[in-house]
């Protein structure tokens, strides 16, 4: 940062005219480059994407996929000035792909975020003078485009889904999601004979340049709406009443303009719509002493207040400490806590001041007391005190030394109630010797934390993307093989992000800060995708801007059906925007030749085992040695494959791969039994109670994926998670609440902001 910090200035001082993008690592240096048009600072986002990955899945796959640019080797650069027929290298060979999943996410992976002015747009100008979220809807519902924010024209602060009371201006500049730009959709095409193409825009951005414009372009996904098979019609198709699965329940429709007595809480998010800005009785009740104000102090400076969840007096620094008793409480492990939510820990080497980036966004005001989580940092050296000073105001923060190559202090933080472990990666094994050998480490203890706690979701910070291929590793999974051979030939074809279909990164599990390194190159063209990402991830705040969550799909919510009507539910009640979704699956196991040829030589071995043995208890006298025994079983063996693949039109092949997966199974059992009673012998020794232990529960056989803005007749399935931008509630509230002026009452810390400010 120290040597990024002098060119800058240098930079600065020879051509004070020229816009500047700054990329630094530490949050304490934003203030030395604060000159700087547009600056990226890696711990910040690195430890906000953490912290929403715990509460809203795979938020890091979400922002990656929104920011990332494909520089598209293989094709010339005339390819991507085309109208239709482009594609990304990745979409293309996802369409190819026999598995659904691939082609759905691959598909929908090519969302960005563009802007267009209203008045200019053939998608926006007709609901000048309606609201936003009716605005939001009926575009989705005609172009299967998703309006997540604007921007007023003298005005510099973007708002993301301001809500149904928002009116919308034909100044206003409109920012979407869509698998192509505006000006190059087939919709333009039809409308080009009807308006002047070469109109001047209003939003004033980086100089147009062709160099601009190539960079905008590179990773664009202009599909030909006719091949994506989800935005060809014109209109959302709603299935008719009395369908075949009976009448379904009706919703309400989306108003153009907000009526106060149509603002209703929403009965599909009963368990999230908790009104934030009066205490319930039984908040008051459960003893929730908890305030709402900005935090009275800050680690560095820069740090943009955020109104959270604070107490009304700090905690001693002696309570902080998780697995040491005071004259306070007497509590020494995490059960004894008696947390009604489950954990999320954090793994880290040191308590650096961008890990105070990870618990704000986890404490912000619009978080449901009731759905708060306590947060343990499980830190390799202590802490210093001006970061305990930070902390000591939140509610449930606490830490503890120790490290997660020790199984004592891995049981002693309570990761057996753990819902979420966030490993981050370690500066010290950064400066590595062999480059890519810097995630050794980590891989190794994740792996180790994988096979312990089956059920515990791990997300992991690696320094080399390329790494990923090691998370979770299981050397005779042939399906992750098959996505090795897919991920090859996306790099063979240049693709910057041949990663995207492994698992882990799908379901969000990893993540690297090289990620986000194209969130600097996309400002160079769309100068709002600092601001946006950063309102996304809760490191910024704009009075009547929303924020990003989730809700889970239920049974009592499958009568919604499909993404089309989601979407209407949500903008007639709660006035939510949906983005994308979270879709869980099984892994089901295909009779491929992959898998049979892996069956084979399991079977092989067994076979090779037993003959070997007989062999040697037949010929105990004789002098043969095994490399005469050794061609004798191999031609054995090849016999018995040749047999079995004789057989295999019929059922032996099926009967033989049921058998190898039973095997399989039972050999993993007996080694989680196994693990299982390791663990266990260490709570007791450590007098812990092993009855949160869980060792029975495995996710080894789930995939999950995102789907950026899916298609309207996407059929929503059961444990979906919706992404939702909710409206700002000390703005908007259904049923209109008070208002914002007087929901900053009992606030901690206000003089302390006021301060801050001037």
């Amino acid at each position: 940062d120290h040597q990024t910090i002098l060119r800058a200035w240098a930079v600065k001082d020879f051509a004070p005219n020229c816009p500047l993008y700054v990329q630094i690592l530490k949050p304490e240096n934003k203030f030395h480059i604060k000159f700087a048009d547009h600056v990226v600072c890696e711990e910040e986002f690195k430890y906000a994407m953490l912290a929403l990955n715990c509460i809203c899945p795979a938020t890091s796959t979400l922002i990656t996929l929104l920011v990332h640019t494909s520089r598209g080797h293989t094709a010339p650069w005339e390819a991507f000035r085309q109208l239709t027929g482009t594609k990304q290298t990745l979409n293309r060979e996802s369409q190819q792909s026999p598995e659904q999943w691939q082609k759905m996410y691959g598909r929908c992976s090519g969302n960005e975020v563009y802007h267009i002015n209203l008045e200019e747009s053939t998608f926006f100008a007709e609901y000048e003078g309606k609201s936003f979220t009716y605005a939001s809807f009926h575009a989705h519902k005609k172009f299967g485009v998703c309006l997540i924010g604007v921007r007023k024209e003298d005005n510099k602060n973007i708002l993301l889904n301001p809500g149904p009371r928002y009116i919308m201006s034909s100044t206003d500049i409109c920012f979407y999601i869509n698998i192509t730009k505006e000006e190059n959709s087939a919709f333009k095409k039809q409308e080009k004979h009807r308006k002047n193409h070469e109109s001047k825009l209003s939003y004033h951005g980086a100089s147009r340049l062709p160099v601009h414009s190539i960079i905008a372009s590179m990773g664009t996904v202009a599909i030909d709406l006719q091949d994506t098979g989800c935005r060809s019609g014109a209109t959302l198709a709603i299935p008719a009443e009395g369908g075949k699965e009976g009448r379904r329940p009706s919703i309400a429709p989306v108003l153009e303009v907000a009526d106060s007595s149509s603002l209703h809480t929403c009965d599909l998010l009963s368990d999230q719509s908790e009104d934030e800005t009066t205490p319930s009785d039984d908040e008051v009740s459960a003893g929730l002493e908890y305030a709402k104000g900005y935090p009275p102090y800050s680690p560095y400076i820069g740090s943009s207040p955020t109104f959270c969840h604070l107490l009304h007096e700090k905690v001693p620094f002696c309570c902080l400490r998780l697995d040491k008793g005071c004259q306070h409480n007497y509590y020494e492990d995490a059960k004894a806590y008696g947390f009604k939510n489950k954990l999320i820990i954090v793994a880290a080497e040191t308590a650096g001041n961008g890990l105070y980036n990870f618990i704000v966004p986890l404490r912000a005001y619009y978080r449901p007391k009731k759905e708060l989580n306590p947060i343990v940092l499980l830190l390799d050296n202590p802490p210093d005190m001006h970061f305990l000073d930070a902390i000591c105001w939140f509610p449930m923060v606490y830490y503890m030394v120790g490290s997660i190559d020790n199984l004592d202090d891995l049981l002693r933080c309570g990761v057996t109630f753990a819902a979420n472990m966030v490993v981050v990666d370690k500066e010290s094994t950064m400066s590595a010797e062999e480059d890519y050998m810097a995630d050794a480490k980590t891989i190794v203890n994740v792996q180790t934390l994988f096979r312990l706690f089956s059920s515990l979701s791990i997300i992991t910070e690696l320094t080399h993307p390329a790494n990923m291929r090691f998370m979770q590793f299981r050397a005779k999974d042939c399906y992750s093989l098959a996505l090795s051979k897919l991920e090859k030939k996306e790099r063979e074809k240049g693709s910057n992000l041949a990663f995207m279909f492994r698992l882990p990164f799908a379901a969000g599990r990893v993540f690297s800060i090289s990620m986000l390194d194209t969130l600097l190159y996309q400002s160079f063209v769309k100068d709002y995708m600092i601001s946006i990402t950063r309102l996304l991830l809760g490191l910024d705040t704009t009075p009547g801007s929303g924020f990003l969550c989730s809700m889970k799909i239920t049974e009592e919510d499958l009568w919604i059906r499909t993404y089309a009507r989601l979407y209407q539910k949500l903008c007639s009640s709660t006035g939510d925007i949906p983005i994308g979704v979270y879709r869980t699956e099984s892994q089901k196991l295909t009779t491929s030749e992959s898998q049979i040829s892996i069956s084979v030589e399991e079977w092989e071995d067994t076979k090779d085992t037993k003959e070997q043995f007989s062999c040697r208890s037949n010929h105990r006298n004789s002098t043969s040695s095994d490399q005469s025994d050794h061609p004798l079983l191999r031609r054995k063996s090849m016999q018995w494959a040749r047999r079995l693949s004789r057989r295999a039109p019929r059922h032996s092949a099926k009967t033989a791969e049921k058998i190898s997966q039973q095997r399989m199974n039972l050999y993993r059992r007996s080694e989680r039994q196994e693990l299982a009673e390791l663990v266990k012998n260490r709570m007791k020794h450590l007098g812990l109670s092993p009855a949160g232990y869980d060792e029975m529960n495995d996710h080894q056989n789930t995939l999950s994926y995102i789907l950026i803005n899916p298609s309207p007749d996407t059929r929503l399935e059961l444990n979906d998670i919706v992404y939702l931008i909710r409206p700002d509630p000390l703005t908007y509230v259904p049923n209109a609440g008070p208002s914002r002026k007087d929901s900053f009452c009992n606030t901690v810390g206000q003089d302390t902001r006021e301060e801050t400010q001037l």
